[in-house]
């Protein structure tokens, strides 16, 4: 028996069903034998016991998932027997899948009665605008990214339920510390993202490098060479002699004058790109 198929949900649903009125077995009777839920119970039983022979038939012949006539067939032959009817060969015409048919569930289950019959009488149209929909909607890194940034929030709000009820007193000093821990991971990595998703960074442009702008490259450069010389500080943070030497004290961009003190001894120092003044 181990090695066989497995019995479908259908022939499960004829199992309990008969057990149930052969020994007049309850839900939970049931789901205990079996080592189930009571609502794994209940949906194969209705699928015996609420679904009309006809589609039973559909759901023995694979026309129809055993997953959707549970679902989204046995709510709707509780309420309607006809739309029932109707939507199962609606399922087995098109070969819906559990997400196609759950969409059309959805909207009938939210629609009016009017609307109802408009999505019964015309299921290509209802497809359609669904495809339409699903093309429009935003596709690639963008989506999937909101969909993890939801499931993020989804799980920070779960968390913050289990804090308001006794969760939080429960945590000793040494949990407390791994919490606080993992939202300061959490926090930065967050920041993190934002700081990759903020619009300012794409508005600021350099500077094109066709335009040759002498002052922004010789600031750079400045402060390259700035960097540079940072490396070159011993581990005791006292500058060598060569350095001091060697770095001049300030570099002016080419085309700006500068005032030098007057104790200063370069004050009279020709600069490269400026014109000497007259005495």
């Amino acid at each position: 028996m181990r090695l066989s198929e497995h019995e479908t949900a259908l022939e499960v649903g004829w199992l309990l069903a008969e057990l149930e009125r052969r020994f007049d077995y309850g839900l939970d009777e049931l789901a205990r034998r079996f080592d189930r839920s009571v609502s794994w119970v209940s949906r194969r039983l209705a699928l015996a016991e609420v679904l009309p022979e006809a589609i039973q038939q559909q759901v023995r012949e694979g026309k129809i998932l055993a997953q959707v006539a549970m679902k989204f067939l046995v709510p709707v032959a509780r309420q309607s027997l006809e739309d029932c009817q109707r939507m199962a060969a609606i399922f087995a015409e098109h070969h819906c899948d559990t997400r196609e048919a759950g969409q059309l569930y959805g909207a009938w289950r939210k629609g009016s009665p009017v609307i109802r019959k408009r999505i019964l009488d015309d299921p290509e149209l209802f497809f359609k605008t669904q495809r339409q929909a699903q093309e429009k909607a935003p596709a690639g890194t963008s989506a999937e990214l909101l969909r993890d940034l939801e499931m993020v929030a989804a799980i920070v709000n779960r968390a913050q339920r289990r804090l308001a009820g006794a969760a939080a007193a429960e945590l000793d000093h040494q949990q407390g510390k791994a919490a606080r821990h993992q939202i300061e991971r959490i926090q930065n990595q967050l920041r993190r993202i934002d700081g990759e998703i903020q619009p300012e960074k794409k508005t600021d442009v350099e500077p094109s490098a066709a335009h040759h702008d002498s002052g922004t490259e010789r600031a750079g450069s400045e402060q390259a060479r700035d960097r540079a010389g940072a490396g070159d500080l011993p581990r005791g943070g006292t500058q060598s002699p060569a350095v001091q030497l060697n770095r001049p004290t300030a570099t002016a961009p080419s085309g700006e004058s500068r005032t030098a003190p007057a104790t200063d001894p370069g004050a009279f120092r020709p600069v490269s790109g400026e014109s000497r003044a007259s005495p």
